[in-house]
Order: C-alpha cells, then structure tokens, then sequence
C-alpha cells in the first residue's frame, strides 16, 4: 500500500484503497471494520447503498448525502413531455426477435414494406461545413476519432446556417448536451453576433465541461440538470425574462430522448403559455387523437405576443432501438398506416441490424487514440449495440447481412418519418438528410425542422 494511503487491498479493482485513513490508523473508515480496526458501525446508506456510513451519524448524514433528493427547479413539471399517460396500449408479452417463428418474422417484414411503401426513403446529402471548425479541423494534434466529431458538428453547424438559424436574438437549446461542445461551436460561429444564450439539457453530471470556459460577455450559458421528460422550457427564468425565440439542437440524442425533446419543443413549450400555473400534462388527454387535435391550436398560439415561436429544430438521430412506444411521437402515424405498439416494439428491436454488419468497422475505428476533448460519444453507442443487438435478435440462416441491414435501415426510416408527420402536423416544414459519410459516423441522419410560415417568400415590389 502507498505510505499515508489506506492499507485494505480492492479485490474487485485489483489495486489498493486510494482514500486516507485517519491518524494512527491503518485502514479507512469504510474498510476499517472490516479488518476490526473500528469498534464504531459502519450500515449502508438508505439512500445509497454502494456506501456506508456511521450508524451514529445516519441523521447526519441523511442532510447532505449526494443522493438525497434536491429541491425541484421551477422548469420541472413532472410528466409533461412523456406521452401517454396510462400503459393500456403497452403489450404484456414481448418476446425476443429470435423466438420468433420464420413465419413471424416473415409477416413482419412484410407489414414494414407496406407501410414504408409510398415513404421518401432516398435521403438527399446534406453534407456541409462551417468557416468556424476551419481551424480545428486543420489541427493536426487532433487524433481520427476527435477529427470525425469535428466533421459532423461542422456540417451540423452548416446545415443551420443554410436554414438561418445561426443569427442574433436566439437562444440555443442543445438536448442531450454532456460536455456541451456543440454549443461551444454554435457560440464561437457567432463571436461577433449580439443577444445569444445557450441552454444546455443534461440529466446527468458531467466532467470536463466547455461551457464554463467562455469569457464572451454577448453570450450567456446556463446549465439545466433535468430529464427531458420534465422540462417545461417556458418556466426557465432566463427564457421567461427575455422570451427570444428557441433554437433545438442535439448531436446524437439517443432513441426516446429525440421523441421527448420534440414534444419539450413543439407541444409543451406552447402549451405553457396557456397558463402559467396550470400543468400541460394534467390538460392532455390520454388518448393520441384528442392529444393531437388539443395541440393543433399551437400555431395560434405562437402568435401571442407572449409566446415566441420555436425558430427551429436540428437534431443527429442516433439509437432508434432504444426508442419508446409510451414516449414516440408518431404514434398516429403508426396507427394510421395499421401499425400498433407490438409492431413497434420489434421494429426498433430490428432497427439496430442497420449497423450489426458493422462491428468490425466501428471496433476498429474506436480503438483510434482520441484526444482529451472527444470522447464516449457516437462511435461507443454504436459498437455496444451492434454487438448484443446482432448477436441476439438475428435469425442466422434467414436472412443476410445485407438483407438485415436494409430491413434496418427500414425501421429506422419508418420510425423517423413519424417524427416527420408530428411536426408537420404542428406547422414545421420537417426533413430528414445525411449530414456525414457513413465512415465518419454509422448514425449519420440530421432532423431538419423550421416554422412553415417562416419559409413563406416576402412579396415584392
């Protein structure tokens, strides 16, 4: 053991105990009772039972423990962006893609052609770049993996300015944020621009944050730790004070997160301005067609001089086999084409054999050294489900690689197109492109989506 370090040995991590002991002894307080050392104690935390604490401090400690539940911001409104409010439609049984009979699997390829028939599936490119990762992406210390995050925010940041997103006035809301380098790149495209904050939405605590490092006076970055499924952006202070129009961005907001973030933009966010003390959740009604006819009023809505309207929405798709039926904004949509929860459920299940003929590539690509700056980001997600998901949900001898990975590429297409029609039924014009090669990223479809109104030319003179 390390002189002045505790002296129990950590099986588990194969290494000494790094904490200090206190004086004359040679353990600490969480491994001295173990070795006998301490007649004091030790009982796991009730809030916490990875660690232990005092039995006569537990009072004590119950105060200040990091897992005891913090007061609610103002923004937290429980529920709002969840969806459905009941499980009624949710099947009991769901089984495994691999239990299924070739007979089912076969009825369920065919229902996933049929209602992608008559679908836009040939995505345009939209491949582009932004004078502000000019630098960046010319630095030759950044490894492959830090030089392939680079490319996609800076088509990222193309594709928002081509739809004129990037101007004064905005504030920034980056779903999903982690260290917040998207909005780092976002504030440094606009270094000259007055009038801009930023928002960045994460549940969870992060390290290595960038947004702490701006010193610009123009620009302001507030943090907000809260799950999507929470977040009312109406009842956030700096928005309610300056009310600018919203800007929804997001690189790789996985699975449910993009359906939760689409409903926080395009439904509730109007919805609160109805009345401020009044919940949105307790207004809808459990059932998809009343939620959608209570919610086409929002176009209305936005043109309250109170309630500024969503200047737009880009967001990298990424995870569609971790999407949710209770959370998923197509669900008319699915309905409508004769699909239900059921169907759904494998779909998103199949959608991950886009990518499992993959898993050499992307193994390979991430065993790339990367800098300090980028890591645990796409090329991570990517290999830990193409491993299990094809290893477990394919039926080998039924289908081919290739034939998985275009029924894939299907139900994530399938998917997405809800996303599509929800907006477009809320009065966005909605699109759905490729921003980055296949090689840079295996999750390489960007969600477009501005006000239609806004698209509608000035008359001339």
């Amino acid at each position: 053991p390390v002189p002045g370090r505790c002296a129990f040995f950590v099986e588990r991590k194969k290494r000494y105990c790094k904490m200090t002991p206190g004086p004359g002894r040679r353990f600490c307080g969480e491994h001295g009772q173990q070795e006998g050392e301490n007649v004091r104690k030790r009982i796991p935390c009730p809030l916490d039972p990875k660690h232990t604490v005092y039995e006569d401090q537990l009072q004590k400690h119950l105060k200040k423990c990091n897992s005891r539940e913090k007061p609610k911001p103002v923004y937290f409104v429980q529920d709002i962006n969840a969806g459905l409010k009941d499980g009624t439609e949710i099947p009991e049984k769901q089984v495994r893609i691999s239990s299924l009979s070739k007979e089912e699997l076969e009825n369920l390829i065919t229902k996933l052609k049929k209602a992608s028939n008559g679908l836009e599936l040939r995505l345009k490119e939209q491949i582009l770049s932004h004078q502000a990762l000019h630098e960046a992406l010319n630095d030759p210390k950044n490894g492959e993996s830090a030089f392939k995050h680079l490319k996609q925010q800076a088509s990222i940041l193309g594709n928002m300015e081509k739809l004129h997103l990037l101007g004064p006035g905005r504030c920034f809301v980056e779903f999903g944020a982690g260290r917040g380098k998207l909005s780092h790149w976002v504030d440094v495209a606009l270094q000259n621009v007055e009038n801009v904050q930023f928002l960045l939405v994460e549940r969870a605590t992060t390290r290595f944050k960038v947004d702490g490092k701006h010193k610009r006076r123009d620009s302001v970055f507030e943090r907000l730790q809260v799950d999507i499924q929470h977040l009312c952006l109406k009842k956030v202070p700096i928005l309610e004070k300056k009310k600018l129009p919203v800007v929804g961005i997001g690189k790789h907001l996985c699975g449910a997160a993009t359906d939760l973030a689409l409903r926080c933009l395009a439904e509730s966010y109007t919805t609160c301005c109805d009345g401020e003390n009044e919940e949105p959740a307790t207004k809808r009604s459990r059932t998809d067609k009343t939620e959608v006819a209570s919610n086409n009023s929002a176009d209305n809505e936005s043109n309250k001089d109170d309630c500024k309207p969503v200047a737009g929405i880009v967001i990298a798709l990424c995870c569609h086999h971790k999407c949710d039926w209770t959370h998923y904004v197509g669900r008319e949509f699915f309905k409508s084409v004769g699909l239900g929860p059921l169907e759904f459920h494998y779909f998103q299940r199949m959608s991950s054999w886009a990518t499992c003929g993959m898993g050499e590539t992307t193994t390979r690509a991430s065993t790339s050294q990367e800098s300090e700056d980028e890591t645990n980001d796409t090329e991570e997600h990517e290999q830990t489900f193409s491993k299990t998901e094809s290893n477990s949900d394919t039926l080998q001898g039924i289908l081919t690689v290739e034939e998985r990975k275009e029924i894939g590429c299907l139900c994530k297409r399938l998917i997405d197109h809800g996303r599509i029609e929800y907006l477009q039924q809320r009065g966005y014009k909605a699109a759905l492109q490729y921003y980055t090669e296949s090689a840079v990223s295996l999750e390489n479809v960007l969600l477009t989506a501005v006000p239609s109104q806004s698209l509608i030319p000035e008359p001339t003179t």
